[in-house]
Parts: structure tokens; sequence; C-alpha cells
């Protein structure tokens, strides 16, 4: 199985440090972000991870190199023009070959048991499975909502300041996440995709397939989990480390 590790945003929200340091490379721990997720890709068992890159693509490049070092192998998807968080997938639909692929993002940090969550997608045969969380403040992100046997059963897309939901109505009793960083999906999603980039995979691809009543899953996470969106949020994770340093030795 392959990867792709989503790596070429901008980090406006963590200027000045991004100008010159991508935001995959800032450092948490002793180590770039980028390798929290890396590693968790490699102790599940995928050793051939694409990389997309655009800002300071040169930095991520030659701190990475071919991977060899992690214990995987790297392709670099440069993005001259940003793509979104979909559209990079379709770039490297000749990469993922039409088998099942992982998608990451590379600004969070978890403890997921991405083997467990693997088997779970296979077993219930889902177009697409994405990992869960439940964090205190759940308001402030786009939620995913499951029913009983963890099938999404709607999504709620933070779009213009308020919540769109996908679809707009259902008499179902369900459960609210927010997603952690990580899905798996079956090649039979690209025929789902919008034709034009740039793309957003949740709110242009998965949220409508929900609408339509395709049976995407979530898989829950309920571990470990930090994610690096701005300056006070990487401040607060450095000085968590520093208190608690094996706090993330799991990842």
């Amino acid at each position: 199985m392959k990867a792709l590790v989503l790596a070429a945003g901008l980090g406006e929200r963590l200027r000045p440090l991004t100008n010159v340091t991508p935001k995959p490379l800032l450092e948490v721990g002793g180590r770039p972000l980028i390798h929290c997720v890396l590693g968790l890709l490699q102790r599940s068992g995928i050793d051939h991870v694409a990389i997309n890159v655009h800002h300071l693509a040169d930095r991520i490049e030659s701190a990475l190199g071919d991977g060899r070092a992690l214990g995987l192998k790297i392709t670099y998807s440069p993005e001259p023009v940003l793509l979104g968080t979909g559209a990079p997938m379709v770039v490297l639909r000749e990469f993922f070959d039409g088998e099942t692929f992982v998608v990451a993002n590379s600004d969070t940090i978890l403890d997921l048991d991405l083997k467990s969550m693997i088997k779970l997608h296979r077993e219930r045969g889902a177009p697409v499975t994405i990992a869960l969380y439940r964090p205190s403040n759940l308001e402030q992100y786009s939620r995913i909502e499951i029913d009983q046997q963890a099938r999404i059963r709607r999504m709620r897309i933070i779009s213009g300041g308020r919540l769109v939901d996908y679809p707009d109505k259902i008499e179902a009793t369900l459960e609210p996440y927010m997603y952690c960083g990580v899905f798996i999906c079956e090649s039979s999603v690209y025929h789902y995709m919008p034709a034009k980039a740039p793309f957003s995979s949740m709110g242009d691809v998965f949220a409508p397939m929900v609408a339509r009543g395709l049976p995407l899953m979530g898989y829950v996470h309920r571990g470990l989990f930090r994610t690096v969106d701005d300056l006070e949020s990487l401040r607060a994770l450095r000085a968590e480390i520093a208190a608690n340093p094996g706090l993330f030795d799991s990842t």
C-alpha cells in the first residue's frame, strides 16, 4: 500500500517562522513535524510515500531525501500552483495504480492504530474511511457525524463562517467528531472528484458522497492527537513536550 502526505501548504498562520522554514520541517521534540506521520506510516507497513510540495519545496526535499534514512521510499509531487487537499490525489492517480491508498496530513501528531483502521476499511468494503477524534473544542471544526455502525451519515463543513450540512436533513441519532488527519481511499473515489482543481477532499469530494448516500466509514481514534494550526498551538505543543519529554514516544 502507498500513501500521500500533504505538505504543500504555505503555513500562513505560522508566519514569520514559515517565511524561512516550511511548516512540515518546524521542530517539535527535536525532530521535524513531518517525521511523526512518516513514522506512523512506516510502522504500519507502508514503504512508499508521495509528498506533495510547493512552498520552500527544495528544503523539504533536501531534509528528507529519498526517504531511506526513515525506512521509506519517497516520491515528490511538485505543485507549481497549489491544488488544495483533494486534487493532489488526481495528480498521483498513476502512482496509486488502482490500489487502496492512505492520505495523511503532515502537521499532525497521533498514535493512531493505522493497521486496525486499514483492517476495518477492508472488512467494511468502504470507498473511504476517515480517522475521527472528539476534541474539547469540537465547535471550532467541521464535523463528521457517524451512526452506531460507524457509518458517516452527515458532514457539517465550515464554509464562509457557517456550517453547511451534507445532507441537509437526516432522521438519525448521530455522534459528532472531527477529522484527525488520516483517511483511506479506494480508487473508486476518483469517480466523485471535481473535474477542475483546486478542490478539497472533505468539502468537495467526501461530503457530496455522504449526501448521495454512499457508505463512507469513520474510525474513531481515542488516543494521542495534537495538530499544529498556528503559532499559539506550536508554542503550546513545544511547552508540553518540554514538560513531558516522553509524551510522544509512541509516535
